[in-house]
């Protein structure tokens, strides 16, 4: 499995082939729908990272969003759908181009079962996060 980012110039094609994996990690969740997230990654907010075989099939999807803190260049994975981040060679792929665009740090927002499957490859549970509407 390859792991590579797709160009914002390249997105709207490839947007049809990765939509089923970026829907399928919205569902546990209510902040984006599907439509939100394409703009994010059309308009270059968030970059779209994709799992490809050998045959140049499409397994897996997820968007990023990078920002600042004083120490770091934080890679956000916002959302992670198919089979991306399964196994220690596909995170050492995804973790090395984060590096390529600038991250020293990696973090996510997940589910209990999520974080259980991301501790395999080093990560740990930094604090949990919830909210209200106001």
């Amino acid at each position: 499995m390859k792991i590579q980012h797709v160009d914002i110039n390249y997105v709207n094609q490839i947007w049809p082939q990765v939509e089923k994996f970026i829907e399928a990690a919205l569902v546990h969740q209510d902040d984006y729908n599907i439509e939100h997230v394409k703009v994010f990654v059309t308009n270059g907010t968030w970059m779209l990272i994709v799992a490809l075989d050998e045959q140049g099939v499409f397994h897996g999807a997820a968007t990023v969003q990078f920002y600042n803190r004083p120490n770091d260049r934080v890679a956000f994975v916002v959302t992670t759908g198919g089979k991306m981040i399964v196994n220690q060679e596909t995170y050492d792929q995804f973790s090395a181009l984060l590096q390529a665009f600038g991250a020293t740090y990696i973090e996510c927002a997940s589910r209990e079962s999520a974080a259980k499957l991301f501790e395999r490859v080093g990560m740990k549970e930094k604090y949990r996060v919830v909210g209200a509407k106001l």
